[in-house]
């Protein structure tokens, strides 16, 4: 009665929010709106948010994004961006099975095998897009995907750190 009163509040007591199960899908479709700022560029230099906060929670916590949620998110995305729609899908899904082999296969990660695996991921994720775009008929050649690829590889820490703080408001810490 007496903690209560001076506005102590037992770390035990606190809760789970009440959609904590949905608060990463929508962070992620949330990230993926990021393409819709007005950004005016002759070529794109902006990776794919989505992907990188999917990649974010992903390497996280593995059980709050099953790798099925890949499918609907990309979808999302792809719808969001004007992407060809399956690409997202196919890459998104293909990323998250790839790392339940990864976590089937090694014994622990540190903080730097996380960035090295996503700075892969997301280079893989820009190369499966800009083959899309040339087999659509856009020649780009491929030291254009650089930029976008370097990018999201700097910017990776900031999306942990976004889905930590999520992560911890989400679970009521």
């Amino acid at each position: 009665m007496v903690r209560s009163a001076l506005g102590r509040v037992n770390p035990l007591d606190r809760k789970p929010m009440k959609t904590a199960a949905v608060l990463p899908a929508v962070s992620v479709v949330a990230a993926s709106m990021l393409a819709l700022l007005p950004i005016v560029a002759q070529v794109g230099w902006l990776p794919d948010f989505g992907f990188l906060m999917l990649l974010a929670w992903r390497l996280l916590r593995s059980d709050v994004i099953p790798a099925w949620w890949a499918t609907p998110l990309g979808l999302a995305n792809d719808l969001i961006t004007g992407a060809p729609i399956g690409l997202s899908m196919v890459v998104w899904t293909s990323a998250m099975l790839a790392l339940d082999l990864i976590d089937r296969r090694t014994m622990w990660r540190d903080y730097w095998v996380e960035w090295a695996l996503a700075a892969v991921i997301l280079l893989v994720d820009e190369t499966a897009r800009w083959r899309v775009d040339t087999l659509m008929g856009a020649p780009l050649p491929y030291r254009v995907i650089l930029a976008p690829a370097l990018i999201a590889t700097l910017i990776f820490p900031l999306a942990a750190w976004t889905a930590t703080r999520l992560d911890r408001l989400r679970l009521g810490r």
